[in-house]
């Protein structure tokens, strides 16, 4: 016999081998046991019924809303319960600096004028320094008036005869880009009453109704609440359109997006959609409104073309999570690359962007306040948000489709200081 042939032999023996010795305790295994006798169920009182029902509920995660939010009792075992350890935040090492010029001339005889122009805001923070505001012309008073929080920074000016009214502004502010890290635990919470204002409902932006109705659709089973604005975030990118031909930033109404079911428009239609699903379930969120002010180094459309910055405005969100802070995101700039690229829906550009654009802004871009149903000092009407200039002449409303009477630019560009 061959010593191959042999040593298959063998091996096969051990296994019958092994088989075989196995066969008893197998059988043995499968003797039919004794059952023990079952215990007589006790009978259950109501009132033991009722207390179990209540530990139950107990333990049950909350169901968060605009009422019961995210910030009052936070679901354990979550991301905002099981917290990364506190660290410093790290200041951006490149800072770019931008000079901003906007130019106003006013050609009405004989009618007085009034002109309300938002700002870059002046809060410090990790991501924008505003470096100071000069300006010439002839208005019969000029002020800047600053409101707490951010919630509120413009130019304010008037000409008893806006014949030749002219103003030129000059405003520099510093920027770099800004970047959500999960393993960093902010320092220090926001204070209770902004993070309850950043839940309400505005005169545009609902939180309830058909808005709780879709945030719970899009969140179902989700408990972790990173996951919730992510998942919201995303059915925001797949479900919205960006429509070019609206005016400015878009009307930015959600009740009228909500009623039809035709989601999208422009970045206030867009982005305050996102707003209103996060307010709807228990997370605060905002609006944070701006201009952009330079190229993008993601796609052409998502930037300046060249140095005109006067169809710049745009409109940008965050939501709020206990431990990290405001966490910046913008579903509307990934409708936008889509609408003016042209790019597929399923192409891997935008499936790149979409997931570089929650917790990323591209600083390109400069924020002015977070302010909404705003008045204006000495503006006669309540508005629902204040991004574009506000010029009214003897007491009627004009806006800058109206050159003859208003003729209104802004430029940017980056500078060395």
């Amino acid at each position: 016999m061959k010593r191959r042939d042999f040593l298959a032999a063998s091996a096969l023996f051990s296994l019958f081998a092994t088989e075989a010795s196995a066969a008893p305790a197998k059988k043995a295994s499968t003797t039919k046991k004794k059952t023990a006798a079952k215990p007589k169920k006790k009978k259950t009182t109501q009132a033991a019924r009722n207390n179990r029902n209540t530990s139950t509920q107990a333990s049950r995660a909350p169901v968060h809303s605009a009422n019961t939010p995210l910030i009052d009792s936070p679901p354990e075992g979550t991301s905002t319960s099981r917290l990364p350890p506190v660290r410093a935040q790290e200041l951006p090492g490149d800072w770019r600096t931008y000079e901003i010029v906007t130019t106003v001339t006013l050609k009405s005889s004989g009618q007085a004028a009034r002109f309300w122009l938002p700002l870059p805001s002046s809060q410090e923070s990790i991501y924008q320094r505003t470096l100071g505001h000069t300006w010439q012309g002839n208005p019969s008073r000029a002020g800047i008036l600053r409101q707490p929080d951010g919630a509120l920074e413009l130019l304010q000016c008037e000409w008893p005869d806006a014949a030749n009214a002219s103003l030129r502004l000059v405003t520099h502010v510093s920027i770099a880009d800004r970047h959500f890290d999960v393993t960093r635990r902010s320092i220090a919470p926001d204070r209770d009453d902004i993070l309850r204002r950043n839940l309400q409902a505005t005169s545009l932006i609902p939180n309830d109704g058909l808005a709780k109705q879709l945030g719970e659709r899009i969140v179902g089973r989700i408990k972790d609440p990173v996951a919730q604005v992510k998942a919201i975030y995303d059915w925001i990118c797949e479900n919205t359109i960006y429509d070019p031909s609206l005016p400015g930033c878009g009307s930015g109404n959600i009740h009228q997006q909500l009623i039809s079911g035709q989601y999208g428009g422009r970045s206030a239609d867009i982005n305050g959609l996102f707003v209103s699903v996060c307010r709807s379930i228990g997370i605060p969120a905002r609006c944070v409104y701006g201009l952009r002010i330079g190229r993008s180094r993601l796609f052409r459309s998502l930037g300046l073309r060249s140095d005109d910055a006067t169809q710049g405005q745009h409109v940008r969100a965050e939501f709020y999570l206990p431990g990290y802070g405001w966490i910046p995101v913008d579903p509307s700039d990934v409708r936008r690359a889509a609408a003016y690229e042209a790019i597929p829906e399923h192409d891997s550009r935008l499936t790149s962007l979409k997931r570089i654009l929650f917790g990323v802004w591209e600083m390109n871009w400069t924020a002015f306040h977070v302010g909404t149903d705003l008045r204006l000092p000495e503006h006669p009407d309540r508005l629902p948000f204040f991004v574009m200039p506000e010029l009214y002449l003897n007491g009627q409303r004009v806006n800058e489709a109206h050159p003859a009477k208003m003729a209104y630019s802004i430029s940017a560009r980056q500078v060395e200081l």
